[in-house]
């Protein structure tokens, strides 16, 4: 009878090289995948966006002003590699380099690479803000430089949640209140950026006043701080006060003149050399507000004889789009159609007593004819608060005006276009990042200045706040189930199947 034969040991030496053999295969298998898809990654590319807090995919206005950018454009991210919006910045501006290879973006670290740090500071020094020790992102182009400081990347907004007592203070109570991050503003400041860097001579608005308009610089509800600053300003457009047309008449170099709700009317003169400059090609954007109501500025009268434009001297209400129960607000959703408002149908714009503004059938189709399109308005439940015995009817609440060229007409300053809408106040600091108040003007801006690939608006994207409220007990257990329970468990199994094997 045989002896019994003894069990081969498992890790013998030919069972070594053979799992090691496999082992070494299969690692040169997987490095030659990751290999061939990156390679295929760098010759086709094809981009996924999971960014739930900026959503770095670009807007039309954005990858519109990258495709008409030749210049080499140098972008300098001159931030904390720390900061918690960091990597959405440089997600961002990786996008902008895509769509452009002429946008070349660097990061200098300011707190952890004194020499670079150093050689920026030297370069673009004088274009720094006071505080130079903060976040920067800077555009140069050939020479051409605009800084945008990190803090206007994010806007803010402070809420009180009330008094609290000082803990151990008896009778001592604090206010608190919380500063939370309502919108990301990366991209709408970035492509200005690239517009004020890329155009060396920027087009020149000039906005009237004397007549009770709406100040430019006014900080409150209902003043235009924002509208200059964040709006006119970014689309590379220089904005200057005009005091007076009368007399010597809009300036040579005036691209746009821009009127905001006069609520005195104006003289004689003023018109006339109003008219005068619209006739020679300019462009006029003029908001009419419930302020001027049942007091004429002189501007109804010339939009109504030479532009075919009929500002009704009434307010309108819409109570089927309203947020009010006394319907002083309008909600538009219903749109023309006209390049300016043709990226608009997606959002909605809110407007506050506006005035109806029609357009006038032209009495014949001769060429000199300007062309007017109603831009926007209310639902056929339209009603007019003054005249309340009109049957309820859609109401235009803005027009286009373009005067197309005319043969043996001179016009100097090009082709005359005239936007005219019945309300100012949703254009103010209060109502301007309502739904899509900002893109509205955004848009009327460039096509009134001629640039017709850049009427789609870029505005600030909401940032989403996550939080999850657990007490201190439920803190301690998932700290032990993250810290030990898990790597434990990890270790333990390892040690099982080291176990089993070994038997």
């Amino acid at each position: 009878m045989s002896a019994p034969s003894k069990n081969q040991p498992s890790f013998s030496t030919a069972n070594r090289w053979r799992i090691g053999f496999d082992v070494v295969l299969r690692t040169l298998l997987v490095v030659a995948v990751a290999g061939m898809l990156n390679y295929l990654g760098a010759r086709f590319v094809y981009r996924f966006h999971w960014s739930a807090q900026t959503q770095t995919t670009l807007a039309p206005r954005s990858l519109a002003v990258l495709h008409t950018l030749t210049n080499h454009v140098d972008v300098t991210l001159y931030y904390d590699r720390s900061d918690d919006f960091y990597p959405d910045i440089v997600s961002l501006l990786k996008e902008y380099s895509t769509a452009n290879k002429n946008i070349v973006v660097r990061t200098v670290d300011y707190l952890r690479d004194a020499g670079a740090a150093e050689a920026v500071m030297k370069k673009y020094g004088q274009h720094f803000p006071p505080s130079a020790d903060t976040n920067l992102v800077i555009f140069d182009c050939g020479g051409h430089v605009k800084v945008v400081t990190g803090d206007k990347i994010l806007n803010y907004q402070t809420k009180f949640h009330g008094v609290q007592e000082q803990p151990g203070n008896a009778g001592l109570r604090q206010l608190e209140f919380e500063r939370k991050i309502e919108s990301f503003n990366g991209e709408q400041l970035f492509t200005s950026s690239l517009l004020a860097v890329a155009n060396a001579v920027p087009l020149k608005a000039y906005y009237l006043r004397g007549h009770k308009e709406i100040s430019l610089t006014d900080a409150d509800s209902f003043g235009f701080q924002k509208f200059a600053q964040d709006v006119v300003l970014q689309n590379s457009i220089e904005l200057s006060y005009l005091d007076a047309v009368g007399g010597s008449g809009v300036p040579a170099d005036c691209n746009l003149l821009i009127i905001g709700a006069p609520s005195v009317p104006y003289g004689e003169e003023d018109l006339q050399q109003i008219s005068r400059y619209l006739r020679e090609g300019g462009h006029l954007l003029v908001m009419l507000a419930a302020n001027s109501q049942g007091h004429p500025t002189g501007l109804e009268d010339l939009l109504r004889r030479f532009w075919n434009v009929d500002v009704k001297d009434d307010v309108v209400q819409d109570f089927t789009r309203t947020t009010t129960s006394q319907g002083y607000d309008v909600v538009v959703d219903q749109y023309g159609r006209h390049p300016l408002v043709n990226g608009l149908r997606q959002v909605q714009l809110e407007l506050i007593q506006p005035r109806p503004v029609l357009k006038i059938p032209a009495s014949s189709q001769a060429a000199s004819a300007p062309e007017v399109d109603e831009l926007f308005g209310t639902t056929p439940a339209g009603k007019l608060v003054y005249n309340a015995a009109e049957p309820p009817h859609a109401y235009a609440l803005a027009c286009a005006v373009e005067q197309k060229p005319v043969t043996g007409v001179a016009t100097p300053r090009g082709n005359t276009r005239i936007v005219v809408v019945g309300d100012a106040t949703f254009l103010a600091n209060g109502l301007i990042d309502r739904g899509g108040n900002r893109d509205f003007l955004d848009a009327a801006l460039n096509w009134l200045c001629d640039r017709t690939l850049l009427v789609e608006g870029v505005g600030p994207r909401p940032v989403t706040d996550f939080r999850l409220h657990i007490t201190r007990h439920q803190q301690r257990q998932l700290s032990w189930l993250l810290l030990a329970a898990l790597p434990g468990g990890v270790l333990g199994l390892g040690c099982l199947v080291w176990l089993v094997r070994r038997k």
